[in-house]
């Protein structure tokens, strides 16, 4: 994008578990570490921001009650309000394909929908490929929290784990390298391609997808070759 007025931003939702996610970590030989853990499948919710470039590395979060179509909307009212951009400057916007996001991106385009002329007028939606959420930019941000925020730590209460993640949360509300950095996809000038192309949990969902397809097409074959009865048979099975 060669558009020097033009700004990216990364939008995604994102729950927070309060029950402890165990993960490897380091402890003396010989010790056995315990970590303990809240009962239930309580969770705080949180609707993300981040401003991509080098220049920029923001993160701006709302907590929304839920996910609809209606709170994604707010949430970007209340992220254009927040971080007014310069006269000119045109705002792409990266959406998941999250059903509710697809009904906001088609209300918002939709020209007969003077309500939500304001937003238009600001900003583009990007898509990215169907079931490739890994894509998302701000994922990286997720992981990144759950890794020096909540995996081996023990939570009472939602309360507890909000307070945490606000603390944390604070320090993106400014430009940070850090940021900047984990949501850049580098490239290289000379082949001119990013170096990370997919992520790994991308990969893995693109492989499972193709073995799929590949058992699929053995199966139809089989059925092909059938006696016309058959045949019907086991298309009723499947």
């Amino acid at each position: 994008m060669n558009d020097p007025m033009a700004v990216v931003v990364s939008q995604d939702e994102v729950h927070f578990q309060v029950e402890t996610k165990i993960i490897r970590m380091w402890y003396p030989k010989g010790s056995t570490p315990v970590v303990g853990s809240a009962p239930g499948r309580n969770a705080v919710p949180y609707s993300g921001f981040v401003i991509l470039g080098k220049e920029n590395g923001q993160l701006f979060v709302t907590k929304p009650d839920w996910f609809t179509f209606e709170t994604t909307i707010q949430s970007i009212r209340e992220f254009l309000a927040a971080y007014p951009m310069p006269e000119g400057c045109q705002i792409y916007m990266i959406l998941d394909n999250a059903p509710w996001h697809k009904k906001a991106k088609r209300l918002i385009l939709d020209e007969s929908n003077a309500e939500y002329a304001d937003i238009r007028a600001r900003l583009r939606f990007l898509d990215i490929p169907p079931y490739s959420p890994d894509l998302n930019p701000i994922e990286q941000v997720w992981r990144l929290t759950r890794k020096e925020v909540t995996h081996n730590r023990y939570f009472p209460d939602n309360t507890t784990l909000e307070e945490s993640l606000d603390d944390y949360f604070k320090q993106y509300e400014h430009h940070t390298e850090k940021l900047a950095n984990l949501c850049t996809f580098n490239f290289d000038a000379k082949k001119r391609k990013p170096k990370r192309f997919i992520t790994v949990g991308t990969f893995h969902a693109m492989k499972k997808a193709r073995d799929r397809c590949q058992n699929a097409l053995i199966v139809w074959s089989e059925i092909t070759s059938m006696n016309p009865l058959d045949r019907l048979m086991a298309m009723v099975i499947l």
